[in-house]
């Protein structure tokens, strides 16, 4: 190392002068000046110091950590509280003083009451902001800042628990405003439209129902004829306006449940009477139940030669749809999109449950709203269709959605033709935005565009902060167990995907006999194949668990569960399944098993070696395999054969592992029927303590 200069040497370690020379006097070395040279071993121990110092603190921090009470605030995360540590630690080696701070809800707790009106602040204001409305100088409220150990600009934009900090100093009382004026006056509310999701298997004639209701052909322009995107159409019967959402599946319908966006009045599930009820029918099905809509049954191509009505009323009531004529009051309607049979009957029965619903919502004041899907387009930007709420939506209205903002450019209809504004329960196409928002993000117009943009960036960092703090599942058997101890809980959701029929049916009778007293375990949907997005969907909507019996999650559904916290928990005895569910609603969870992926290979060749059986030569296509390792053995995309790894040899050597892109030798305990071409997984199962 070249020498350095002590200011030099302070500089690259992140000190001050006076603090690196005090740090070195404090490790024994020889006195030094501001322009003295360090000795490598100087600089070394320096740096290891500052290191030590600050590991320090971060173990104190994970040993002393305590999750606070359900009425109080979340501590901070584990890194925003090492960097407060760190900044005191450094702060003290170069002699410099912090005033410790009560924690923010001491400090509220402790405040006495104030003459003086409170005032209002909202999360992520600048510096200069919160300066205009505690009457002082930005310079002032910098100072403060200084004093709790951080150095903050004029446009620099605090969190909540600074500037309750900074307040305290000031002796201001303040309040928290809401992000969104709720108390807009928007006078009467009159009847809407009525907004209909229309849902079912694919290929089972939704749009093509659709297109003759409105007299279009969209299905033409489908790729395959079969619905890539949701669509917003707006129908005419008897001179007053229908709504539709024709929606590919039910992904789009499920995604703005997640997200807390509930629009629809009425559920249409479409059955093809050739075909009947099949495997995405049910998942509609289930997602409609818990969405809590009415739902109405149109029986689509019932004027084919195959086509068996009779046959789809039974199936329904099979799984818990009594429909007119078999013992139910639920609407079924035998229709065609070629003939026009039984559409006149479809929207009679619409507009009698819309009237049951007495629907109606204000036409005045600013408009709100929901993303219905976005998209960007080549000539125009970012567009959004927009399924109005309340209010009125015209030209040039400043909007916030999601953490993105803009002013309306434009509004077009479905046939993308300009419309001169957009009314409750009308779906308009507005192009504006800064971004891209998601289906289920809130549309809501504010004052002016500067409004707009303030409250997009503070979402922004508020949907920042969220990610970085999320450290464990929001939805999992532990935390369940202890919302069931406070009396919090009164329902355990599950969805089951299960190998085969009979198992996922099986399973789902063992389950709900498991209800107890207080608690009762419902079942919200069952399948037969791998757990896949929409499965993650419906649990992230509904907040419910997932449960598979013989089956796996696909990668994409796997990633999607880890990134929104939901527990995705696998099984092949069908009593552990009951045995956890039991010892969760009472509250005795065992330590849980947690299944970790090591790798794969492929298997070339098959060697077999006297007393010692066969042995697969392999290829190591990810990750590692280990000799200790348990071994999934798979064909085709079906497990034959579970067991654990024996024998590991690289050429005429043993091996404790084989990196990917190396070939081994790999025995296995009671593999006797291995391939050419399987494919071995390879994992172990740690046991994780419960959190509660």
């Amino acid at each position: 190392m070249a020498k350095l200069k002590v200011f030099d040497a302070a500089k690259q370690l992140g000190l001050s002068s006076e603090g690196l020379i005090r740090m070195l006097k404090d490790l024994n070395f020889p006195p030094r000046g501001y322009t003295s040279y360090l000795t490598e071993q100087e600089f070394e121990a320096a740096k290891l110091r500052l290191k030590n110092e600050k590991h320090q603190f971060k173990d104190l921090i994970r040993r002393g950590r305590a999750a606070p009470p359900p009425s109080q605030p979340r501590p901070p995360t584990e890194s925003q509280q090492v960097a407060q540590n760190v900044k005191h630690t450094l702060a003290k080696i170069e002699g410099r003083e912090i005033k410790h701070r009560k924690p923010v809800r001491e400090i509220l707790a402790a405040a006495p009451p104030s003459s003086k009106p409170a005032v209002k602040i909202s999360p992520y204001m600048t510096v200069a902001e919160l300066a205009h409305v505690f009457g002082t100088t930005a310079s002032d409220v910098i100072k403060k800042t200084m004093g709790m150990g951080m150095l903050a600009t004029v446009n620099q934009r605090l969190d909540l628990e600074t500037i309750l900090l900074i307040a305290d100093e000031f002796g201001l009382p303040v309040e928290q405003e809401t992000e969104v004026e709720t108390t807009v006056e928007r006078g009467e509310r009159k009847p809407r439209p009525p907004i209909v999701v229309v849902m079912g298997h694919v290929d089972h004639g939704k749009t093509a129902l659709l297109d003759y209701i409105r007299k279009t052909n969209v299905a033409e322009t489908e790729v395959g004829r079969i619905t890539q995107h949701t669509g917003a159409y707006v129908a005419s019967y008897h001179g007053k306006p229908v709504v539709f959402l024709d929606t590919p599946g039910h992904e789009a319908f499920t995604a703005m449940r997640a997200r807390g966006a509930q629009v629809t009045d009425i559920a249409v599930l479409v059955v093809a009477s050739s075909e009947g009820i099949m495997p995405q029918t049910l998942e509609a099905l289930d997602h409609a139940r818990a969405a809590g809509v009415p739902i109405i049954v149109a029986i689509t191509k019932s004027d084919l030669h195959d086509a068996n009505p009779d046959r789809v009323k039974a199936q329904l009531a099979q799984h818990g749809v009594k429909v007119e004529g078999y013992g139910g009051e639920t609407f079924c309607i035998e229709t065609s999109a070629i003939s026009g049979k039984g559409v006149e009957e479809l929207l009679d029965a619409i507009s009698v449950l819309a009237l049951e619903q007495d629907l109606k919502a204000p036409y005045d004041g600013p408009a709100r709203g929901v993303v219905i899907e976005a998209r960007v387009d080549r000539g125009r930007g970012s567009i959004a269709t927009v399924l109005i709420e309340e209010g009125t939506l015209r030209k040039g209205d400043p909007f916030v959605s999601a953490e993105f903002f803009g002013r309306v450019r434009d509004l077009l209809n479905e046939a993308f033709l300009p419309m001169s504004e957009a009314t409750p329960s009308i779906p308009v196409q507005v192009l504006g935005f800064s971004g891209l928002p998601q289906a289920g993000d809130r549309f809501d117009v504010v004052e002016d565009e500067r409004t707009a943009r303030d409250m997009a960036q503070r979402r922004f960092l508020a949907k920042r902060d969220r990610i970085l703090s999320a450290s464990k599942p929001v939805v999992s058997l532990a935390a369940i167990q202890e919302r069931i101890a406070d009396g919090l809980i009164k329902e355990l959701k599950i969805v089951i995907k299960a190998d085969v029929s009979g198992s996922a049916e099986a399973l789902r009778d063992s389950l709900e006999g498991q209800s107890i007293e207080d608690v009762r375990v419902r079942v919200i949907h069952s399948g037969v194949g791998p757990i896949n997005q929409s499965d993650v969907l419906l649990a992230q909507a509904s907040e419910a668990i997932i449960v598979g019996f013989h089956v796996k999650p696909l990668t994409d559904a796997r990633q999607m569960a880890d990134k929104e916290g939901i527990e995705i928990r696998t099984y092949r005895i069908i009593y552990a399944a009951i045995e956890d569910i039991r010892a969760a609603m009472l509250g005795m969870l065992e330590p849980e098993k947690k299944e970790v992926e090591l790798g794969s290979a492929e298997v070339r060749q098959i060697i077999r070696v006297p007393k010692r059986g066969m042995i697969a030569g392999s290829y190591c296509t990810k990750g590692k395999v280990t000799r200790d390792a348990l071994v999934r053995v798979m064909r085709l995309g079906k497990e034959i054969f579970n067991g654990k790894v024996t024998s590991l040899r690289r050429f005429k050597d043993d091996a404790k592992e084989v990196e990917t892109g190396y070939e081994c030798g790999i025995g296995i305990e009671g593999a006797d029927e291995l391939a050419e071409g399987d494919t071995l997984e390879f994992y172990k199962v740690e046991e994780v303590k419960r959190t509660s």
